[in-house]
C-alpha cells in the first residue's frame, strides 16, 4: 500500500516537472531595451528617474542574485513603504513587476519596488531555490542576498523598515513565505500566490511531489514549528501578516497547498477558526482575524491557472493597508 502510494506520487511529480519546465519555457522574457538596467552611478539622482534600474554593489550577495528596483516617476517620500516582488520560475523580474500590475500600483501609490531576479547559473529553470536550506536559511544564500537588498532599499530610498512586504508567484511565492520565516523582523507583511507552505520540501525530489501532492501530513502545530524553527532564536512576534492565493485550476502546484500555508500560518498567529466572506466570481475568501486586523487571508480562485490573478496586487495592497 504504501509503496503503490509513493509510486503514484512519483508518476505526478514527473507529470509535474514536465508541466512546469513547459510554463517555464512560455515564460521565458528579455528585458525590454527601454528598461535595460542602469547603475546607480546614473548622472541623475536615482530618485528621480523612472524605470527600472540595476543595483551592482549591494552587499556580499551569497546567493549571485541580481538586484534591480522601480522606481516611481514621483520621487519616494521619506518613510514610504518597500515592496519585494520575487518572480516565478523563467520570468524576468521586470516583466513580472509590469505583467502583475505592481509597477503601476507603484507609479500611482509612489512606493518603490525592489526586483530580485535569478539566474541560469544558480537554477536551471531560473526558480529561486526556495526548496534549499542553505539559501532559505536567516543568514545563508539567497535569503541573504535578499535581506541585503532590502537593507540598501531601505537606506537609498528613506523606507520605512517597520512597511517593508514581500510577494511572490510560484517558486517566488514558496520563497516569499521562506523569507516571511527566517526574517520575520524585516518584513511587516507577505503575498504569497501560487506557492507552498514553510518546510515543504529539502531538495528537488521532495519539491517535486510536494508541488504535485501537497504535504507532508502535519499537524498545524507542526507546520508552525516549521516557521518557528526557521526564525531568530527567542523571536516571539509580531509575526507578519499574511495573503495566500490559488487558482482550483493549478495544474503545476497543487491548489492544497495553499491550505496547508493559511493553516501554517493562522497557527503561527496563533489563531484557530476562519470566516468566510462573500467573494467575486465565485472565489472563496476566509479570514483568520488578528486583534487589530486579519492576520491571514486565502483567496481560492475557480478556474485560475498557474499565474497571478489578475487585480490581486491590488487586492493584496488593500490586505497589507498601503491603498
Amino acid at each position: 500500500m504504501k509503496w503503490s502510494r509513493e509510486l503514484r506520487i512519483a508518476r505526478r511529480s514527473m507529470r509535474t516537472a514536465v508541466r512546469a519546465a513547459s510554463a517555464m519555457a512560455r515564460a521565458q522574457a528579455k528585458l525590454p531595451a527601454s528598461l535595460m538596467p542602469a547603475p546607480w552611478s546614473t548622472p541623475h539622482p536615482l530618485a528621480t528617474v523612472p524605470g527600472q534600474f540595476e543595483v551592482a554593489d549591494f552587499g556580499s550577495n551569497p546567493g549571485r542574485l541580481s538586484m534591480f528596483v522601480h522606481v516611481p516617476p514621483n520621487p519616494p517620500a521619506p518613510g514610504a513603504p518597500l515592496v519585494v516582488l520575487l518572480h516565478g520560475c523563467g520570468q524576468s523580474a521586470a516583466a513580472f513587476a509590469h505583467d502583475t500590475g505592481w509597477a503601476a500600483l507603484a507609479d500611482r501609490v509612489g512606493l518603490p519596488l525592489v526586483l530580485p531576479e535569478q539566474s541560469g547559473e544558480n537554477n536551471h529553470g531560473r526558480c529561486f531555490n526556495w526548496f534549499r536550506p542553505a539559501h532559505v536559511t536567516r543568514g545563508l544564500g539567497e535569503a541573504l542576498s535578499i535581506r541585503q537588498m532590502v537593507a540598501t532599499a531601505v537606506e537609498r530610498f528613506g523606507s520605512d523598515p517597520a512597511r517593508v512586504y514581500i510577494a511572490g508567484l510560484s517558486a517566488g511565492g514558496a520563497m516569499a513565505a521562506a523569507m516571511l520565516a527566517a526574517y520575520p523582523d524585516v518584513f511587516a507583511a507577505g503575498a504569497v500566490v501560487a506557492g507552498l507552505p514553510v518546510g515543504a520540501a529539502t531538495g528537488v525530489t521532495e519539491a517535486l511531489a510536494r508541488m504535485a501532492e501537497a504535504g507532508p501530513h502535519r499537524s498545524r502545530a507542526d507546520w508552525a514549528e516549521q516557521v518557528h524553527h526557521a526564525a531568530p532564536v527567542g523571536f516571539v512576534g509580531p509575526w507578519p501578516r499574511l495573503s495566500i492565493w490559488h487558482g482550483d485550476a493549478d495544474r503545476v502546484v497543487d491548489p492544497a497547498n495553499a491550505r496547508l500555508l493559511a493553516e501554517q500560518w493562522s497557527a503561527v498567529h496563533g489563531l484557530e477558526g476562519s470566516r468566510s466572506v462573500p467573494g467575486q466570481s465565485g472565489a472563496r475568501h476566509e479570514l483568520w482575524d488578528g486583534t487589530a486586523s486579519p492576520a491571514v487571508e486565502l483567496w481560492m480562485l475557480p478556474d485560475q491557472p498557474h499565474t497571478w490573478p489578475v487585480n490581486a496586487a491590488d487586492e493584496v495592497a488593500r490586505f497589507w493597508r498601503l491603498i
